[in-house]
């Protein structure tokens, strides 16, 4: 079992466990728990496609202070237990954090769903089929459309997944010199290295396939709570030209651009994040 003390603020109580999702699926969470009693809500953290825990290790180390945490790491991840066949397309995971919201009982405060990427996508897609609602949603990044170039369909098509060894090099070299701005910010380039190092080659080539036709646009119009909308604008990779459409389509947003990755993923969003829900809840965060 992984020591998690390492991704959280001194004196937090940790938990690992699997939880079942349905016959033949269940996703590791782990749950962080200030030490003393705090009046926030339960913040649902949903991470980025294949993203490893170590890309959000101060974010959790600066919001464990004061806030519970539950760190869900959804199918697509090497920690899912998958018996059989399974779907790994945004709808089946969001019906992952649906079954999972419904499990689970919170406090008087409720509960505020912040998710990055692949993770924020999900949360926009399910919100519709949640009967227990969220006091406000943390949108970082996220994915209106995934664009995968018509060579990379082929390619993943042909794709024997114990091949992996050999084709991760050229997705890579691909990220490195067509999709991020490494000189902005070199270390989402050492992000996205380490998570493909991580990843089940088998999960992988079924998710891309899964994840490519997919948008969110009709989803916006019905995200009907307190939405913060975190954007970077160097961040390529998650096509900023998008943010301010999407920000048009959700009817209660508030926007902050955070310029890159690396600011996205450090304390920096989580001042952002206790800003926002200080203005927006009845009972003020820390």
């Amino acid at each position: 079992m992984q020591d998690f003390t390492q991704y959280c603020a001194e004196g937090t109580i940790v938990q690992e466990r699997m939880e079942q999702i349905s016959a033949g699926i269940e996703l590791r969470v782990i749950s962080f728990t200030p030490s003393f009693v705090q009046s926030n809500p339960v913040i649902i953290f949903v991470a980025g496609w294949i993203t490893h825990i170590d890309a959000w290790k101060s974010v959790l180390q600066e919001i464990t202070k004061d806030f519970t945490v539950m760190y869900v790491e959804t199918r697509e991840k090497i920690s899912s237990r998958i018996e059989g066949q399974a779907e790994y397309s945004i709808e089946a995971i969001g019906n992952d954090i649906v079954r999972l919201v419904e499990q689970w009982s919170f406090p008087p405060n409720g509960y505020v769903l912040v998710g990055s990427s692949l993770g924020a996508t999900v949360i926009a897609e399910c919100f519709h089929a949640l009967t227990k609602r969220p006091a406000a949603m943390v949108l970082i990044s996220l994915n209106a459309v995934f664009r995968v170039p018509i060579i990379w369909k082929v390619i993943i098509a042909l794709f024997y997944p114990p091949f992996y060894a050999i084709v991760k090099p050229f997705v890579k070299w691909y990220l490195k010199h067509f999709r991020l701005d490494v000189k902005a910010d070199e270390a989402q380039y050492k992000k996205y290295c380490n998570a493909l190092d991580a990843a089940d080659p088998w999960k992988l080539k079924k998710a891309v396939v899964a994840l490519a036709p997919y948008s969110v646009w009709h989803r916006l119009e019905s995200l009907q709570c307190p939405v913060l909308l975190v954007g970077a604008n160097k961040d390529l990779l998650h096509e900023p030209d998008y943010l301010q459409t999407i920000a048009s389509l959700i009817p209660q947003v508030s926007v902050v651009d955070l310029e890159t990755n690396a600011n996205t993923h450090s304390p920096i969003v989580v001042v952002e994040i206790r800003k926002y829900l200080n203005k927006v809840l009845p009972h003020p965060a820390v």
